[in-house]
């Protein structure tokens, strides 16, 4: 995505190459310290006028600006912290930090919020005149311009860079702009209607910091813990592997987030068993090494291979797949094969299952069981379960 900032490129050296790690963290702190240039001059302005004029929603939208300016320090600390190369402690790089980074700001976001619900609720108990000017309009009119332009300026930034906290931080000024209109909507109805708003918009005002910081901690600690890859991305990966000669289908994709840009993730290919093994092995080389340079993923993809010459096998294969399905709809199969014995059968294979099903593992092996056997009387499952870390249709 080009940059539309012409300022952007007296501060950022060589700004257009947005996947270089580093021209990627200079976007970071760049964009870090002008949310904190700008959170402080609103914080001191709001400061000073809602302490003239007595009134606690400005100075609640004072303090929301002063979370804002701290959560911009902790967002350049965290940039520069996660910029920081891999070690022998750390090999996979220290790119969590601005997720941590992020957490912290949450939490931050959270304790101000109550604090401001309590000075708030006191308000509306023991209302008070707010001494109006249009000084106060003007302040809060300037705040609303300032935080819309911050709102379009993290919202580009973090898109070119892919940059979850950029995005929420622009996402937390869009909340600024319809919380700070909220507090100017309040003091001039309190003094054209004569009705004291100041404390229930304070409370509004809290209410929304603490939603925030909720769905921030939220958005923080998913990827933390291991969030599921997103489902474009998935089909983007299966795609791409499916388009390269050879490949049969793919399955077991693992994606491993260890902060942005900083993916790792196996797969496992099907190709066909009588095929040249040296040529199969350059196409792995080849998919490996192309998501390294054009998506910046690190992949390690392990060869299945599958017998497409056993006509049983395959019929066995795709009649199993069928079959599946009518127990749940997402239940899949891979690595089948036969193993014939004089009294029975051995058909064995792995089947997927997603995390969420009603029915225990070995509720799936006896279904698909009873349905093999029903057809094949001879035949006996051996069912390996694997479970859906993404899922990644054949």
């Amino acid at each position: 995505m080009e940059c539309h900032y012409p300022f952007i490129k007296r501060f950022i050296k060589d700004y257009e190459n947005t996947q270089n790690s580093d021209v990627r963290t200079a976007y970071g702190k760049f964009s870090s310290i002008v949310g904190i240039v700008c959170n402080a001059i609103l914080f001191i302005s709001k400061l000073i006028v809602g302490t003239l004029s007595a009134s606690v929603s400005i100075t609640a939208d004072a303090v929301n600006n002063l979370s804002d300016a701290s959560s911009s320090i902790i967002s350049l600390l965290g940039f520069k912290l996660a910029s920081r190369p891999a070690d022998e402690e750390h090999p996979y790089g220290h790119g969590r930090y601005e997720y941590l980074s992020g957490l912290m700001v949450a939490v931050l976001i959270m304790v101000i919020g109550v604090e401001l619900f309590k000075s708030s609720l006191d308000k509306v108990l023991h209302p008070s005149a707010v001494e109006f000017s249009w000084v106060t309009v003007g302040v809060l009119a300037f705040s609303i311009l300032l935080k819309t332009w911050m709102a379009l300026f993290n919202t580009k930034t973090g898109k070119m860079i892919n940059s979850n906290t950029l995005i929420a931080t622009a996402a937390d000024s869009r909340n600024d702009v319809i919380t700070t209109g909220a507090v100017l909507v309040a003091a001039i109805l309190s003094h054209f209607v004569g009705f004291e708003l100041d404390g229930w918009m304070g409370l509004g005002v809290a209410v929304f910091i603490l939603y925030s910081g909720f769905g921030l901690v939220k958005d923080t600690l998913d990827p933390m813990l291991g969030k599921a890859p997103e489902n474009e991305q998935v089909e983007e990966i299966r795609q791409k592997i499916l388009s390269y000669p050879g490949v049969l289908g793919t399955h077991d994709l693992m994606v491993h987030d260890y902060g942005p840009g900083r993916q790792f993730a196996s797969v496992h290919v099907e190709m066909a068993a009588e095929g040249d093994a040296m040529k199969n092995h350059d196409v792995i080389d080849n998919i490996e090494r192309d998501f390294m340079n054009d998506e910046g993923l690190h992949m390690i993809v392990h060869f299945d291979p599958i017998s497409t010459k056993d006509n049983t096998v395959n019929e066995l294969r795709i009649w199993i797949g069928e079959k599946v399905k009518e127990i749940d709809e997402r239940l899949t199969i891979h690595d089948l094969r036969i193993v014939y014995g004089i009294t029975h059968t051995n058909v064995i294979f792995d089947c997927v299952v997603p995390h969420n099903m009603d029915m225990t593992d070995k509720e799936v092996k006896k279904a698909i069981n009873d349905m093999v056997k029903e057809k094949y009387p001879t035949y006996y499952c051996v069912i390996t379960i694997d479970k859906s870390y993404a899922a990644m249709p054949h």
